[in-house]
């Protein structure tokens, strides 16, 4: 059942509506009461949800005999964005995974996001999918906050993404969904997967098995679920940056969830205008590459990569 669960006025008699699609088996012998939430597309660039959310609600409703439970899917959190292609809210010129929790008495945005807190509060398991940006793509991941993580990390197994990065509290914004509905009570696992403005058929299909294999570890589906990858799972201390140091075109020579070793060469800045080599990016370690940069225009001071060192 599609639903509205947040409006707001626009000009010219328009209107902004936030959508959810709830499927649940009314008719289950023994309902487990269980509700897990999939949101995506707080930032208008980021169209890698989109496809999981299609694809999940399509075999949900064709297997709806399956599911013990309620699913609730949110495609476009930020409608406006991801109409105009913007990856924030284009009136506002706006981060609106910068306003959570919101606030009922305050903007049109703010208004949006205290409504959206609202109606996600209490599931069992929300998972908050994003993309990267145009810049830069990344292996499915899930990130979490490091004071969450003795509850959060057993979940995040579940989904079978390749990598588990728990964050430094110092390094969480306290104004993203994810960060709100944790302190709440409400579980929330944020998915970092592919590239911005694209859809990674990969990684969705990876990130959607993930997906049914949680609902069946919650005893919400029946159905079919193929076994998932074992997540490698590290903290900031085990992470790389490496970055530019000149201004160009990036080239790289190497590709994702690769083994690295330091000082194996990455790519190379290069200038278009005399064709010159401004700079050789090697790996500062050993390890694997998990996000690389996709958009080639850097300065310096770029990020080119991260690596998860061995």
């Amino acid at each position: 059942m599609v639903e509205t669960i947040a409006k707001a006025g626009l000009a010219v008699n328009e209107n902004t509506v936030i959508r959810r699609n709830r499927i649940s088996n009314t008719n289950h012998s023994q309902p487990s009461g269980k509700r897990v939430c999939i949101v995506t597309g707080t930032h208008g660039d980021e169209l890698e949800g989109q496809y999981v959310c299609a694809k999940v609600a399509e075999i949900l409703s064709e297997k709806t005999e399956f599911l013990n439970g309620t699913v609730d899917i949110y495609p476009a959190l930020n409608p406006l964005g991801i109409d105009s292609i913007n990856r924030g809210i284009p009136l506002f010129d706006l981060d609106m995974n910068r306003i959570f929790p919101g606030s009922p008495e305050g903007t049109m945005a703010e208004c949006l996001a205290a409504d959206i807190i609202n109606d996600l509060s209490g599931a069992d398991i929300c998972i908050d999918i994003h993309s990267s940006n145009i810049y830069l793509k990344e292996i499915p991941q899930v990130r979490i906050n490091e004071l969450n993580e003795e509850t959060l990390v057993p979940y995040a197994r579940m989904l079978g993404c390749d990598f588990i990065w728990v964050h430094s509290s110092a390094t969480v914004l306290e104004s993203t969904l994810a960060y709100s509905l944790n302190m709440t009570g409400t579980k929330t696992l944020v998915v970092e997967m592919g590239v911005g403005m694209r859809i990674t058929r990969k990684y969705g299909h990876q990130l959607i098995n993930g997906i049914f294999n949680l609902l069946k570890e919650l005893g919400m589906w029946s159905g079919g679920a193929e076994a998932v990858t074992e997540s490698i799972v590290s903290s900031d201390h085990s992470i790389e940056f490496v970055n530019s140091s000149a201004a160009g075109i990036f080239v790289p020579c190497t590709d994702h969830w690769v083994d690295i070793k330091k000082g194996e060469h990455i790519g190379d800045v290069i200038d278009p205008v005399t064709g010159h080599t401004e700079e050789t990016v090697l790996s500062p370690c050993s390890g694997k590459i998990f996000t690389l940069r996709e958009f080639p225009v850097v300065y310096g001071g770029s990020l080119i990569a991260r690596i998860l060192g061995d």
